[in-house]
């Protein structure tokens, strides 16, 4: 029985029994015996043991009213703003049963208020990169748009500024762009439409995407992989992906180097890797760089806005993939991207 269970119960019954046993043996004892009548011993050893039985549930209440007022005391600490209040529930039982739940209860609500609290740091934290990073644009429209006012006679001044204030306002758009699409991610709103997708076609896409600029840069992206291999995919979003990669990657390099795309496919796995001889990436960067606006104190790039590499990650993991980089300094850094393949049974 699950009343038995708490054992100030169990204590109780036993405690019950033992004494209507024990007056029960000696009311029979002084029936027998001459010297009380049958009638005065049966109700003077009734007397006793109701006597004692009150006793024994008044100690047994007693018990249970401190502890319930124990309870009540830890309840009320944790809403006075305790968060480690906890009710003692190492005994067995359903009372204790209940301690349980609401000591799990409590720790469910301080998990969400951390929750909440990290959500809210996490979003002062971005606003305040975001306002950083709309900052450095801005100011420069901003001069830009003065020297245009004073150099208006100028035409070749009016061109050169009008070049700088498209760039700026390019990489206005394309942080407002891709806060909007890692929102999404976070926000879980995307719905992924996959498909059994050509690998050898995504990287020609990717290679075609990025020509003008390696042209004008005098870098190389090279293919390399099987012809065959296919991934199961959303094809946009693992274009942003890896578009997102290779733009890393050139804006890394310099005139010369070179960036290659090479992929193979196992009956498991298939693995992409990104490679470039640029750079590199510094070793105190290594652990950060999948951190959104996450700028290294190493690094050259005054362009980036440190959303790229995280939506990529954001990407590759909703597609069932791993990322991991590997890089070493003033060598070049190559980023390996692993697709678990389903086996059929």
């Amino acid at each position: 029985m699950k009343i038995l269970a708490n054992q100030k119960i169990k204590l109780l019954f036993i405690e019950i029994l033992l004494c209507m046993a024990v007056f029960s043996v000696a009311a029979i004892f002084l029936m027998c015996s001459s010297f009380v009548p049958a009638g005065l011993s049966v109700f003077l050893c009734a007397l006793c043991m109701a006597f004692a039985i009150l006793l024994f549930c008044y100690r047994y209440f007693y018990d249970q009213n401190q502890t319930i007022e124990n309870a009540v005391a830890e309840i009320t600490a944790y809403i006075s703003g305790d968060p480690g209040a906890r009710i003692p529930c190492s005994e067995e039982g359903e009372l204790f049963r209940l301690f349980h739940e609401v000591n799990s209860l409590a720790s469910i609500l301080n998990a969400h208020a951390q929750k909440e609290l990290e959500a809210k740091s996490f979003l002062k934290d971005t606003i305040a990169d975001i306002s950083h990073q709309l900052k450095t644009p801005l100011a420069a429209l901003n001069i830009y748009n003065g020297i245009l006012q004073s150099e208006a006679e100028n035409p070749q001044e009016v061109a050169h500024f009008t070049t700088l204030s498209e760039q700026e306002l390019d990489r206005i758009e394309t942080l407002v762009q891709n806060l909007l699409k890692i929102t999404k991610m976070d926000a879980r709103t995307v719905i992924f439409e996959k498909r059994a997708e050509n690998i050898s076609q995504l990287m020609m896409r990717v290679q075609k995407h990025f020509a003008f600029r390696a042209q004008q840069e005098n870098k190389e992206i090279c293919l390399n992989g099987d012809s065959n291999a296919t991934l199961l995919c959303d094809r946009d979003w693992m274009l942003e992906a890896l578009d997102n990669l290779v733009k890393n990657a050139l804006d890394h390099t310099k005139a010369g180097d070179w960036v290659h795309i090479a992929w193979k496919q196992s009956p498991a796995i298939l693995q992409v890797r990104v490679e470039d001889n640029g750079c590199g990436i510094h070793p105190e960067d290594l652990y950060h760089i999948f951190k959104r606006f996450y700028r290294s104190k190493f690094s050259e790039d005054t362009q980036g806005v440190g959303l790229g590499l995280p939506l990529a990650k954001s990407i590759i993991e909703a597609h069932n993939g791993t990322i991991k980089v590997e890089s070493e300094l003033g060598a070049g850094t190559t980023f390996i991207i692993e697709f678990l393949i389903p086996t059929k049974l």
